[in-house]
């Protein structure tokens, strides 16, 4: 197995960069390929201008259109091609951060907004009355998987379903499919640490240890049953979810999981 780290973190010497450690050590252990993309090492550019696109870019920007030139035209700058070659190497990419303000760290997403041009991680397939695109399941990105290794400062009762901050499964929805699920990447359940600004030796050891066995499950983790956009669940063009197929009192960012298939619907198919 192939695998790319993202990893977003200022210090050294962060519960991140150990969890990152861990992840590499694990994989190379069991023989997998791994490279990492440190960004604040890297001193990553974070912000999206009209010089990622070279003579792409159009006056006014219009990033979208000029991203996707660069990409076909191959003027993209050396550092997101880097990292599109990255992605198109790897069979899994693991994102490595800690939950800033509710999201991801901002040079994360500065990644995110240069590496994910137009003709890359969307912008491509069909686009019709009948087919919206090749997105959400299918895309450029399609049968990889992704993992979202995230340290929270709260206790997990505040990201609960009756908790302050909301679950954590919400929070995290538009990155698993809004930015990874969107070009086609299968997403598995996160691995979250909770307390991470307490945690003690003893705390760290369990947590390490989990870590390690999530990561050795790698390969054999259902990803997260996200219905797919082109295969008959949602009205075209609309885009609109179909009545009757969410599970009763679904509703929010849970229509767009589809319910676990039981025993008899199982034989009955």
């Amino acid at each position: 197995m192939k695998t790319l780290i993202v990893y977003a973190h200022p210090e050294p010497l962060s519960l991140n960069h150990s969890l990152k450690d861990v992840a590499v050590t694990t994989l190379e252990a069991g023989r997998h390929e791994v490279q990492v993309t440190d960004l604040y090492a890297s001193n990553w550019k974070p912000a999206l201008d009209a010089s990622d696109y070279g003579p792409a870019a159009s006056s006014p920007l219009r990033v979208a259109a000029d991203s996707g030139r660069a990409f076909d035209t191959g003027t993209l700058t050396s550092d997101v091609r880097t990292e599109q070659e990255k992605l198109l190497w790897a069979d899994t990419i693991i994102f490595q951060f800690p939950l800033w303000w509710y999201s991801m760290p901002a040079i994360l997403k500065g990644w995110v907004d240069r590496v994910f041009t137009y003709h890359f991680a969307y912008g491509v397939g069909e686009h019709s009355d009948t087919k919206y695109g090749e997105r959400f399941g299918e895309g450029t990105l399609a049968g990889k998987r992704a993992l979202l290794s995230v340290t929270v400062g709260g206790p997990e009762a505040h990201y609960s379903d009756r908790g302050i901050n909301g679950p954590i499964d919400d929070l995290l929805f538009p990155i698993h499919h809004g930015i990874l699920y969107y070009p086609g990447i299968d997403v598995l359940p996160p691995f979250v640490v909770h307390g991470s600004d307490r945690l003690t030796a003893e705390e760290y050891a369990v947590a390490a240890k989990n870590w390690e066995r999530r990561l050795l499950e790698l390969e054999t983790t259902e990803p997260i049953a996200f219905r797919k956009q082109n295969f008959g669940d949602y009205e075209m063009p609309s885009l609109r979810l179909k009545d009757g197929l969410e599970q009763p009192g679904q509703s929010s960012f849970a229509l767009h999981v589809r319910p676990p298939v039981t025993p008899d619907e199982g034989r009955r198919g």
